[in-house]
């Protein structure tokens, strides 16, 4: 019996995420047919944007220097911008169908806030989503003045000194058996798929001064800013390698990966970026610190959409349909982890590629009931990013309903007192900001 188990771990391990991202249905179902969308948060990450990391930090670890960007570090690229627009007109077709936006014209840009933390990238984000929800139309991005710290989306930077970032490594810590090294171990399967691309999988000659990822030591300390934790390991540094090659094949670049990596590659390498987040951005006393102003306002904007009253701390005005918030993979990462939920999408588990968005759903019976509340998650594929393709009803972005542990239903919905408890319950007061 024992091994007969072990067969069937195996199998179920082996079997590629691809094949189940395949069998998902392309797009949710409505939430029902008695019911009319009234009301929708987004939460977005921007689009393709380029490295963080400097090159010179890059190059240590390859055995070929990383391409050259058209554009500064962590900038949004015209090819990001291109995507989101795509993408908002998606969601322009999507939300008429539901009877939430008229199909055309500028009407209902009056009944829309978008607000973006103050990164180049999120505002170009906002932007290119306005412009492709409401092309022609005059819809204003909120934003902070850049180079600020906008709360919204850094509640902990902005909290200062309350922030407990020895809690924090202690968290990761009792998750991991106390020693860093053991995630090398977990993840050495992928980690040495990444280290042979980065060494230029037999294609380039051999580096003898290349830095393996393997020789970074394994460390945890307390972190900074946003980022509690301080984490250099192998994985962390894995994962920032995967999502630069993510960026690479995203934003359409020949030859990715010095001509090593395809799709099913990329995907598999990934899993080395949704593990780094798993840990440090997910881990339960992170994420209820990380999320905690951002998710009090959502649930407060949510609350402002179903009594259609002035919410204090809400954002937007009564009577809006649509509020987006443009910030990062982090303070999705973040939301998610608070809230204990989780997807799989496009052959991957928890990932926030650029674009990629959880969406807050208001939905009202036609019977007069209460309304109740639907959370997705929707992103263009790898592919659909790389070969810039029209999103269409035959070819649409990846969406995936979500189950909510403190509230959600068989049918995947949660009344509108249900999940406003589940988010009251997963939000650490004291890194909340009374206005938004």
């Amino acid at each position: 019996m024992r091994a007969t188990v072990r067969i069937f771990v195996f199998v179920l391990a082996s079997f590629p995420l691809f094949s189940l991202a395949a069998a998902q249905s392309p797009a949710a179902p409505a939430a029902s047919g008695d019911a009319d969308l009234q009301f929708v948060v987004v939460l977005s990450r921007h689009g393709v944007r380029s490295p963080l990391t400097s090159q010179a930090d890059l190059d240590k670890y390859s055995a070929a220097p990383w391409p050259k960007w058209e554009v500064a570090p962590g900038s949004q690229t015209a090819h990001g911008n291109q995507l989101i627009r795509i993408f908002g007109a998606w969601d322009r077709t999507r939300w008429s169908s539901e009877g939430l936006l008229s199909a055309a014209g500028c009407g209902d840009a009056a009944h829309v806030t978008i607000v973006a933390d103050t990164d180049q990238r999120t505002r170009e984000t906002g932007k290119a989503l306005a412009e492709g929800i409401f092309p022609g139309c005059d819809v204003a991005v909120h934003s902070q003045p850049e180079g600020t710290v906008d709360p919204l989306f850094r509640s902990p930077a902005a909290a200062g000194s309350h922030r407990d970032p020895a809690l924090a490594v202690a968290a990761v810590e009792g998750r991991i058996g106390g020693d860093p090294k053991e995630l090398t171990e977990v993840y050495r399967p992928q980690l040495t798929v990444l280290d042979r691309v980065l060494a230029g999988c037999g294609k380039l000659p051999v580096n003898p001064q290349r830095t393996s990822i393997f020789d970074a030591p394994a460390t945890l300390k307390p972190g900074s800013s946003d980022a509690p934790v301080f984490s250099h390991t192998p994985l962390a540094m894995g994962s920032t390698f995967a999502e630069n090659l993510l960026l690479e094949y995203t934003q359409g670049m020949s030859g990715p990966g010095w001509g090593c990596l395809d799709g099913a590659t990329l995907r598999y390498l990934m899993q080395l970026d949704t593990a780094a987040w798993e840990y440090s951005s997910r881990t339960p006393t992170i994420s209820r610190m990380n999320a905690a102003n951002l998710l009090d306002h959502i649930e407060k904007t949510m609350e402002q959409g179903a009594s259609g009253q002035a919410v204090a701390g809400a954002v937007g005005e009564p009577g809006d349909k649509l509020v987006i918030l443009v910030g990062h993979d982090s303070n999705i990462s973040a939301v998610a982890g608070a809230l204990r939920i989780d997807w799989v999408l496009d052959g991957r588990v928890d990932d926030t590629p650029p674009g990629g968005a959880l969406l807050f759903e208001l939905w009202r019976p036609r019977d007069g009931g209460k309304p109740f509340v639907r959370l997705e998650y929707i992103a263009q594929t790898l592919e659909q990013m790389r070969n810039s393709d029209a999103l269409t009803p035959t070819n649409p972005p990846d969406v995936a309903p979500i189950f909510v542990p403190g509230c959600s239903r068989q049918d995947l919905t949660c009344t509108w007192e249900g999940f406003s408890a589940a988010a009251r319950a997963s939000i650490d007061p004291t890194y909340v900001d009374a206005q938004p």
